[in-house]
């Protein structure tokens, strides 16, 4: 496994949108067990394949070491709650419900920002051995399907906010996208790509 460096906000690879995985063949198993390796090395819970530069609709996601937020109890269609994920070719299914929480990103770090989504989703979805599942899924776990689903589709959080706020953020956004931002990970930022 691999710790791949992750794409900042300014960098083209984060508004293009990814194409489905047509099979699960040996480079999209090593990219699944690098994004584990990138997420877990950078302290994220979620990561897509655009994060690292792929354009593969390609998503992992490890919340076994959050807790909920008050009032964002997940919904799930098991009795237990996935906690750590592989999600290949995600389409939410339906979705209902919306509240509102603080979000960040790996890709644009030391900014967050409060983002509304829905308060549960159905996702149909291939897992890590490329079956095809269906989840229920509320709380932190669907808004973190959500904010990943958005990379792939060449969405940031920031794109959830209004225009006064992200005016507010432009000189920060500036920062980042010229590269004069302090990671604890590996990165690549516009002036690289």
């Amino acid at each position: 496994m691999s710790v791949l460096p992750i794409y900042l906000f300014g960098t083209k690879v984060l508004r293009k949108k990814a194409s489905p995985v047509q099979e699960l063949d040996p480079d999209t198993v090593k990219l699944v067990y690098d994004m584990f390796e990138t997420m877990r090395s950078s302290n994220g819970i979620g990561l897509a394949a655009s994060q690292v530069g792929m354009l593969k609709r390609v998503i992992v996601i490890d919340i076994s070491d959050v807790e909920e937020e008050p009032g964002a109890e997940g919904v799930h269609s098991s009795d237990t709650p996935p906690k750590k994920l592989v999600i290949i070719n995600p389409e939410v299914v339906s979705d209902s419900g919306s509240w509102a929480m603080e979000e960040g990103c790996l890709s644009i770090p030391d900014l967050r920002g409060e983002v509304t989504r829905a308060e549960e989703i159905t996702l149909e979805y291939h897992d890590g051995n490329f079956e095809r599942q269906r989840l229920t899924a509320g709380g932190l776990l669907a808004r973190v399907i959500l904010h990943e689903i958005d990379h792939l589709d060449g969405v940031l959080f920031i794109d959830h906010m209004s225009k006064p706020r992200r005016a507010l953020l432009r000189s920060e956004l500036n920062e980042i996208k010229s590269g004069r931002v302090e990671t604890s990970y590996p990165v690549v930022t516009a002036e690289e790509e």
